[in-house]
C-alpha cells in the first residue's frame, strides 16, 4: 500500500509533454491522410491517460484526497474530455456492488442486455434484433464508446443533479472538447477531419472497452436480494488476466481486477506483487481466484453476451453455488 511517488510523478509529467508533442507532430504533418495514423496514436495516448486518471480517482497517487481529486479533474476533464464527476458517480456504485443486478451500472447498458430480463424488455423492433445478435455486435459497438463517454460527461455536468466543482468541470470540458475539435478542423480538410475523428474516437472506445470488459463480464451475477461478505462480493465477481508486464502496461493494471477490487487504493505498480499473496489467501479460505488469458477472456465475454441475447443464460446463478461447482471441478 506504500505510495509510489516517483512512478506517478513521472507519468504526471509525461502526460502533458507527450500529448503536447503529439499535437506539435499533428500540426507539422498538416492536411494529409497520414494523419489517420496520428489518430490511432491519440487514441492510445488518451486511453493511457485515462488509466492514470483512474488511479488518481481511487486515491492511489497521493495521500491527500484533495490532490487526487484535482489530478482526476485535470486528467479526466481537461486531457481526455471525460467528466470526473460522472465517472465517480458511476464507478463508485460499481465497486460497491460488482455484478449485482439492479445496483451495478456496468450491467445496466441501453444497447446490451446482461440478463434475460433485460433482453426481453419492450423495445423497438430494430433494438430487439440487435440484442438478439448482441454477441456479434458487442465488440463493434465499442467503436461508439468513445463518443458515448464524451456525451455522457457533458450530459452529467449540465443536468440538475448535484455535481461537485461543476463550474470547473464545465470549463475544463469546454476547453478540451471544443479546443480539440477546433484544432482538427483548422489543420485538416473537412473529409480528412471527419475520418480522423471517427478513427480516434472509435479506437479510443475500443481500447477502453477491451480493457474493462474482460474483468467482470461472464462472471456470476448477484441477485438483488442476496447478501455476500466483502471478500466474496469482490473476488467471486472479478476475473484477472494473466500476462507479462507489457500487458500490465497495456491494460493500465486493470488485468489485476481481484486485487484492485479488494484494495482499490493500492498503487498500480504493487498489484503484480500482491497477486500471489491474495491468491494464496483466497485459496486458503476456499474462495476461487479466477484468472485466464486475454484472448480466452474475450471469448468468455462473447459467448456470455451471445447466450443472454439468445435467452439461454440464467442470470440468477448464485455465486456461492458457482463457487462450489468450481471447487468440485478443480
Amino acid at each position: 500500500m506504500r505510495r509510489r511517488y516517483g512512478y506517478y510523478w513521472t507519468k504526471l509529467i509525461l502526460v502533458p509533454v507527450v500529448i503536447g508533442a503529439a499535437i506539435v507532430v499533428f500540426i507539422w504533418i498538416g492536411d494529409s491522410w497520414w494523419q489517420m495514423f496520428t489518430a490511432a496514436i491519440f487514441a492510445f495516448l488518451f486511453t493511457q491517460t485515462a488509466f492514470l486518471g483512474h488511479d488518481a480517482a481511487h486515491r492511489q497517487i497521493f495521500r491527500s484526497g484533495r490532490w487526487n481529486d484535482w489530478v482526476s479533474l485535470i486528467i479526466g476533464d481537461l486531457f481526455i474530455g471525460m467528466s470526473y464527476g460522472w465517472w465517480q458517480h458511476k464507478h463508485t456504485r460499481h465497486h460497491a456492488n460488482p455484478n449485482r443486478i439492479g445496483s451495478d451500472p456496468d450491467i445496466e447498458l441501453p444497447v446490451v442486455a446482461f440478463t434475460p430480463e433485460q433482453a426481453t424488455r419492450p423495445r423497438p423492433a430494430l433494438m430487439r434484433w440487435v440484442i438478439a445478435h448482441q454477441g456479434v455486435f458487442f465488440f463493434p459497438l465499442l467503436l461508439l464508446e468513445g463518443l458515448s463517454l464524451h456525451a455522457s460527461s457533458v450530459h452529467r455536468v449540465l443536468m440538475r443533479e448535484k455535481v461537485q466543482r461543476r463550474p470547473v468541470e464545465i470549463a475544463f470540458l469546454t476547453v478540451r472538447l471544443l479546443g480539440y475539435l477546433t484544432l482538427v478542423i483548422l489543420v485538416l480538410s473537412p473529409d480528412k477531419a471527419a475520418v480522423f475523428l471517427a478513427i480516434q474516437l472509435g479506437l479510443f472506445g475500443v481500447y477502453m472497452g477491451m480493457s474493462f470488459a474482460p474483468n467482470h463480464k461472464g462472471m456470476p451475477l448477484v441477485p438483488a436480494g442476496l447478501k455476500l461478505d466483502f471478500l466474496r462480493r469482490q473476488a467471486l465477481m472479478s476475473r484477472n488476466i494473466r500476462g507479462t508486464r507489457l500487458l500490465d502496461f497495456a491494460m493500465g493494471g486493470l488485468n489485476y481486477q481481484i486485487e484492485h477490487h479488494l484494495f482499490p487504493s493500492m498503487p498500480r505498480p504493487h498489484l503484480r506483487r500482491a497477486a500471489p499473496l491474495i491468491s494464496k489467501y483466497l485459496t486458503s479460505h476456499d474462495v476461487p481466484y479466477t484468472q485466464t488469458t486475454l484472448w480466452r477472456s474475450y471469448a468468455i465475454v462473447f459467448h456470455y453476451i451471445n447466450r443472454v441475447g439468445l435467452g439461454e443464460r440464467d442470470p440468477f446463478e448464485c455465486p456461492l453455488l458457482a463457487q462450489r461447482q468450481h471447487l468440485g471441478a478443480s
